[in-house]
């Protein structure tokens, strides 16, 4: 029954080789079942010129990007490939450490330096061998926090900052860091005590009398704003922004962008706090009469609907959450941007002060990247945007689905990292021509990477009446009907009843509880009769009050099986009692989403509609748990994750997402004591019917084969020929078609009891393909009409599911040939490369003490803009007996802190010229240098004269490459005359990226 196919919020998904409404992208690491990551899930990454490093729970791993079109062989060197990553391209781990929270790139010391669960900061080398398969090990590593390291910064002047909780904002000067690199590896222990012991705790520093003037939340972020020397100290509600330089607070304001005066509470107190926060109180009132026991209960069951309906819309949640900062990122413009828990995007200027606020899309913003004149922006909702700098939007896809957390640059891609794991890369120019040219040719070779599966699923279903089973109950509806499948699903209704349990079920889903000792009772049974341990494992489950579904797998399919999630909808009193609505479980089986949902609705012969309306309230708001919180509870697979009970609209809380969760889903299966009956017939009638097995002209009375035909319920779905008898309502213990009513109410026998179904088809002859990934058909459709054990008939339903899929080691092999051998693309790229001409007024500076100098870089192009960068190359002292000055640089290539470049990056309109002050600076006598680790006057090595090498970085807006100039400083100690070459250098173009930060010149 039923044709498949559906419209609106039913219509069957679109599948196809390639995603048809986002560009192609290169999946580095294709996501991993999130059963396969304990202990080893992916936090962050960073990229080099060369390299994709990732933070994970475990340490770090390093993909060079010359592998990153080879086979998914994992690690390299024949080591074993960890679970999960078979397919990810090849890469390389470290050994264990405490879980990474945070990394950064410094292309002056070529060094990656990660931040730590325990409060270790790690420097790891860029250019070490990883071809010996062994894991490799950290450079050197010191204490720099009691708790996490959740933020790491770079100063403009190559210091090392870092952020903890509590508001601790500590700094590590370059000279103490860069004396602490020279030591040797039988050294690294003093390094570590001298760098400790070298720390700057700016915390400490602003607190006086006990008052401190930043926040004491935690330092979610810190961002080096390299244009004007600045760093900025981001937490949820407030900011403090920094003198790169002196390392000196210059302000603190709020998200609003108001100055803020503050008097910190104590930590414990703040704890305190937030617990009253968090959790609402309901005060009983002084008078409260006794009632009676049906009173007291109905008061219950309301009370607890009412909490539901409100944790469901989120009443008395504190408006400032939604406004939190999650992200931030210096635009190329100098612009800073941050993004916030409700979507809002804020531009700032660079001294705090807000410029306009706007939302391109309602869910929390969890990550930025520039590059040229675009803004990336990565949401929670998996979405991605391209921005311009003027905050138009561009673009946007759903880049994965689930939140994306991270973006970086590199290699050509903007690479996007997924709390799943996953890594993609997209091209830095999409969406463009090249997408349309690679989705083509990869869809073409489709045969090359498409493969197919075949799984056999048993449904079960069966309205338990708040009794128990035997084992042979369960032997003859489950056990003995497993051995041709690989996932059994069971659903069950009326686990337990009564007003008392039903009012305490909601109340535990207010604070994300579920499940009861009953429940594990038929779990453990059905268990044991299905050979649990031994032929099958349990997945997971889901209990809302009376309804439960659980789930279990065949071993031999396990690795294929996981990301289970679950979900729960009411349909009782006041859509929030679990007497009557859903439960649903969602997993990928061979990478395609299968959902599950075991339904209990309205009773009683006239209320069709009712059914009707629980059906669509439950396909509507179903919504599934997300895995936002995988950081902190990684999901294995024998335990349920918490889902909140979902009362109202879920999609009222993301509007653009126009599709409910179950109409993503490759096979949706509803199962379930639907409660639609026979109408139209007498009891005797039906009887008669059923006794002469009939059951044709019982199918013409049908409330549901009815409803479905009219449309007006179960759109889109299947369901086999029933060719067994009604199975409700049974008298408990009697056997046989005898078993029916026959007391005073005789309740008519119906089909309460059924299973449909949905696949990827449109229509019946579709087969499977990439196109149409799942096909399913049920082979056997029956009851178990010898179990007694209830008033209703166990049933069961056995689908041959046909599953095609991609092998995406061979997809990205397919999509790196295409990338190296298409005219067209190769064209493009070739174009990308294209920089503007541009020119800088010198190539040689010479600074006596205080002394400014007026840089200029002219944009040659009358079209085009460019962006600039400005860095240190190194710095040498000058000595008379050294021929050739040997330049030093400084982590991440900062300036040293007698030199002043304003502003060391921005973008100049076509046909205009940027003017950057390049400023011998006086240091102050109490600003103190770190040398061997002990403090030094700021004037120790000032008598000495210093040459330096500052690299002019300049790219177009979306250029993939960059050029070059090159400006020797020389600051002359001794008093001699200001010497400036007028003759401007030639550009040298170098191949390479780098990451642009940028002031605004306009």
């Amino acid at each position: 029954m039923g044709t498949g196919g559906g419209v609106g919020v039913y219509k069957v998904p679109t599948r196809a080789a390639v995603h048809p409404n986002r560009p192609p992208c290169l999946e580095l690491r294709p996501h991993p079942l999130r059963e396969t990551q304990g202990g080893k899930f992916l936090r962050t990454i960073a990229s080099t010129e060369t390299q994709l490093w990732a933070g994970q729970e475990s340490g770090v791993r390093v993909w060079n990007y010359s592998d990153a079109y080879e086979s998914g062989t994992g690690m390299g060197s024949g080591r074993k490939v960890p679970r999960g990553d078979e397919d990810t391209a090849p890469f390389y781990e470290s050994a264990n450490t405490s879980p990474t929270l945070c990394l950064m790139i410094d292309q002056g010391t070529k060094l990656v330096w990660s931040g730590h669960k325990d409060g270790r900061i790690r420097s790891w080398k860029m250019d070490q061998n990883f071809s010996d398969g062994t894991a490799f090990k950290e450079g050197y590593s010191w204490q720099a926090h009691r708790g996490p390291v959740l933020s790491m910064a770079i100063s403009l002047y190559g210091d090392i900052w870092s952020g903890s909780e509590g508001g601790i904002i500590r700094v590590w000067a370059w000279e103490s860091v860069e004396k602490s690199l020279a030591l040797s590896s039988e050294e690294r222990r003093m390094a570590a005590v001298l760098v400790e012991r070298s720390v700057i705790d700016l915390r400490t520093q602003v607190t006086v009398n006990g008052v401190c003037n930043i926040s004491s939340s935690d330092v979610k972020c810190l961002l080096s704003d390299n244009v004007r020397a600045k760093v900025w100290a981001v937490g949820s509600l407030s900011f403090s922004l920094w003198n790169a330089r002196t390392r000196e607070l210059i302000k603190v304001f709020n998200i609003e962008g108001q100055l803020e005066n503050r008097v910190e509470m104590p930590s414990s107190q703040d704890q305190v706090v937030e617990d009253e926060m968090n959790v609402k109180f309901v005060a009983k009132s002084k008078k409260e009469k006794s009632q009676g026991f049906l009173q007291r209960s109905r008061n219950a069951i309301i009370g607890a609907a009412d909490a539901v309906r409100r944790v469901a819309k989120g009443a008395g949640a504190f408006v400032e959450d939604t406004k939190k900062t999650e992200a931030i990122v210096l635009a190329t413009d100098g612009i800073i941007w941050t993004g916030c828990s409700n979507g809002l995007l804020v531009q700032w200027d660079g001294n705090g002060n807000r410029v306009q606020d706007f939302i391109c899309h309602p869910s929390p913003v969890q990550c930025f990247v520039t590059h040229g004149s675009r803004i990336w922006v990565g949401y929670a909702s998996g979405l991605i945007q391209t921005l311009d700098l003027e905050g138009n939007l561009i673009a946007g896809w759903v880049a994965h689905n689930e939140p994306v957390i991270k973006l970086v640059i590199g290699n050509g891609f903007v690479f996007s990292l997924a709390t799943h794991g996953g890594i993609r890369g997209w091209n830095i120019s999409s969406p463009a021509p090249i997408d349309n040219i690679l989705r083509t040719e990869l869809s073409e070779r489709y045969h090359m990477y498409t493969r197919q599966e075949n799984v056999g699923i048993l449904i079960g279903t069966w309205n338990v009446g708040q009794g128990r089973a035997t084992h042979g109950a369960l032997m003859s509806w489950l056990g003995s009907a497993v051995s041709d499948v690989d996932i059994v699903v069971v659903g069950l209704q009326e686990v337990e009843m009564g007003a008392g349990f039903l009012a305490m079920s909601a109340a535990k889903e207010t604070v994300g509880l579920e499940g009861s000792s009953v429940g594990l009772w038929w779990q453990d049974h059905i268990g044991k009769a299905l050979d649990e341990g031994n032929t099958f494992e349990r997945v997971g489950s889901r209990q809302l009050a009376a309804l439960l579904i659980a789930i279990w797998v065949r071993k031999n399919i396990r690795k294929h099986v996981g990301d289970l999630d679950v979900a729960a909808v009411a349909c009782g009193l006041g859509r929030a009692i679990g007497n009557k609505g859903g439960v649903g479980l969602r997993l990928r089986v061979y990478d395609r989403i299968m959902c599950f949902t075991n339904c209990h609705f309205a009773a009683h012969l006239e209320a069709v509609n009712r059914r009707n309306a629980d059906f669509e309230h439950i396909f509507r708001t179903m919504t599934f748990t997300r895995s936002s919180s995988l950081f902190h509870n990684a999901t294995t697979g024998g335990s349920s994750a918490n889902q909140m009970l979902r009362g109202g609209n879920a999609a009222a809380a993301n509007p653009d997402e126009a599709r409910p969760d179950l109409g993503e889903a490759d096979l949706v299966i509803f199962t379930g004591d639907f409660n639609y009956r026979l109408f139209g017939i007498t009891y005797d009638e039906s009887r008669d019917l059923v006794s002469q097995r009939s059951f044709d002209w019982l199918r013409e009375k049908d409330q549901l084969r009815a409803e479905m035909k009219a449309g007006k319920v179960f759109q889109g779905m299947r369901e086999a020929l029933i060719r067994f008898p009604p199975t409700y309502k049974f008298e408990k213990g009697k056997p046989g078609l005898g078993g029916y009513d026959s007391g005073e109410k005789k309740r008519i026998p119906a089909w309460c009891d059924r299973v449909l179904y949905r696949d990827n088809r449109t229509g019946p002859a579709k087969e499977c393909s990439l196109e149409c990934p799942v096909v399913a058909s049920i082979f056997h459709y029956e009851a178990c009409m010898d179990v007694t054990e209830s008033d209703h008939k166990p049933v069961r339903c056995k689908l041959n599911v046909d599953i095609a899929h991609v092998d995406k080691s061979v997809r990205r092999q397919e999509f790196g040939k295409i990338l190296q051998t298409n005219e067209a693309i190769r064209s493009s790229f070739e174009a990308l490369r294209f920089v503007p001409e541009t020119n800088v007024s010198t190539n040689k500076i010479s600074l006596q003490n205080q002394e400014t100098f007026n840089l200029k870089i002219t944009n040659r192009s009358g079209e085009e803009m460019v962006f600039f960068q400005i860095i240190c190359e190194g710095q040498s002292t000058i000595k008379e007996d050294e021929p050739e000055p040997v330049y030093r640089p400084r982590a991440s290539h900062g300036f040293p802190r007698w030199l002043e470049v304003t502003p060391a990056a921005g973008m100049i309109r076509p046909d205009q010229v940027a003017d950057i002050s390049v400023h011998h600076e006086e240091q102050s006598h109490k600003l103190e240098e770190f040398v061997e680790g002990v403090p030094q006057s700021w004037w120790s090595e000032d008598t000495r004269d210093k040459e330096l090498v500052l690299l002019v970085f300049v790219r177009g807006s979306c250029s993939t490459d960059f050029k070059t100039h090159r400006v020797i400083v020389r600051h002359c100690f001794s008093g001699n005359s200001l010497r400036i070459d007028p003759g401007s250098n030639t550009s040298r173009k170098t191949d390479g990226s780098i990451h642009q930060r940028s002031a605004n010149l306009r």
